[in-house]
């Protein structure tokens, strides 16, 4: 007899065993590093700002944003699989108490982001509103809470829609409802917020009644819930092999033209020219290469101590460097490199110029940046730091990595 209850208990089992199976590479010692580093020193300057900040800062815009968005992303976790749609679609009547089970499941595993915005944020509203007692921001947590259950169901009502624009649309004009709703509370109009609030409810309700007359639509429930696990697959992969991990490639030919055009046909330059290529096509190599050093440089833009600009620098000359170390096995499934007439030796010394090339690329860049936000010293010493820290990372530790 078929048991939905079983099922979810199996699926969520499975799920969060999935999850922690990588979740031990991603947390491990050299992001806790990262992390730790980049907490203190948020922290320390957090303060240091709130002591002096200004008065016509936009706090309740700042706030009420981030809660409106917060809650409007809540995304329905089904743990559905593709074969789901042949064998249990049949079963479809029996699987009320298995979605119920996964709506709970979803709210509680994104309530750390409310938590951890909600602490962060705290300081600033105690800071900006003094007069407001620590009970009122509690109150707005509750708030807060409410509205992420309120969004969650209406998300899950909404993926009975076939038609992908009307659930666009609901969802933004529900977004754009909760962020008036919080900025008004978080601002003290509280008569104000009525208004907003009384539009939420009836596109809440007018979702209710549209999912009433709605089957569930199952290629989309299965579709979302791969995407999202597809997501946390990206990011895993930038630590560890995941096997599972579907690879997006894209064309980018102007990009590859420029980083190979100087590459010669020799049989030694084989693995230089195929590395520039994965690192620009293939997953998600070239994205986290960017994304790291524009984060690097809000850093060293807004750390106004010296030696923190040069510490984050080279911390963030660290983490892309080590972030880019499974581009080395990026080719090992194609059986038909095993054809071409190069060694193993061909292929670390490619990927070692590589690796110097992309390290040093970086270091010009935080340099620069370094001589124009701060002064020649911070120059001089992120420059001579960040080049006796490449050629060390690579000799000593990437070089023992793929030997």
């Amino acid at each position: 007899m078929f048991d939905s209850e079983k099922l979810f208990k199996e699926r969520l089992s499975g799920h969060i065993k999935e999850l922690s199976r990588y979740l031990k590479y991603i947390f491990n010692g050299h992001l806790a590093v990262v992390i730790f580093f980049s907490i203190a020193a948020l922290a320390y300057y957090y303060q240091q700002w709130l002591a002096q900040l200004p008065e016509n800062f936009p706090t309740a815009l700042v706030i009420g944003g981030a809660f409106g968005l917060l809650v409007s992303y809540s995304p329905v976790r089904t743990l559905l699989k593709a074969p789901d749609l042949v064998f249990l679609i049949a079963a479809e009547h029996k699987m009320k108490p298995y979605f119920r089970r996964t709506l709970i499941y979803s709210y509680l595993s994104q309530l750390y982001m409310l938590f951890l915005a909600a602490a962060a944020f705290g300081p600033l509203y105690l800071a900006s509103y003094p007069e407001q007692s620590g009970r009122t921001y509690l109150t707005i947590v509750g708030l807060l809470l409410l509205f992420k259950a309120a969004n969650l169901f209406a998300n899950w009502w909404m993926l009975k829609i076939q038609d992908s624009r009307s659930r666009t649309i609901d969802q933004t004009a529900r977004m754009l409802m909760n962020i008036a709703i919080f900025y008004f509370i978080i601002a003290g109009e509280l008569f104000i917020a009525v208004v907003p609030t009384i539009l939420f409810v009836i596109i809440f309700l007018y979702d209710y009644s549209l999912s009433r007359k709605a089957s569930l639509n199952w290629e989309l429930l299965i579709k979302k819930d791969e995407s999202q696990m597809q997501a946390f697959y990206r990011v895993a992969s930038m630590f560890v092999e995941v096997p599972h991990l579907r690879s997006k490639v894209k064309k980018r030919q102007w990009l590859v033209s420029l980083l190979t055009k100087n590459v010669s046909f020799a049989n030694e330059k084989t693995y230089d020219y195929l590395y520039r290529i994965a690192f620009v096509r293939s997953g998600d190599y070239l994205g986290v290469y960017v994304r790291l050093i524009m984060i690097g440089l809000l850093f060293v833009a807004l750390l106004p101590n010296m030696w923190f600009k040069i510490i984050f620098s080279i911390l963030f000359l660290y983490l892309s460097l080590f972030q880019m170390m499974p581009l080395y096995r990026h080719h090992r499934t194609m059986v038909w490199l095993d054809l071409y007439p190069v060694g193993p030796a061909d292929q670390k010394r490619a990927f070692i110029k590589w690796m110097h090339q992309l390290g040093w690329f970086q270091l010009i860049i935080f340099a620069v940046f370094a001589l124009i936000v701060a002064d020649l010293a911070v120059f001089a010493l992120v420059s001579i730091g960040g080049a006796i820290f490449n050629m060390l990372f690579i000799r000593f530790y990437i070089k023992k990595k793929i030997t």
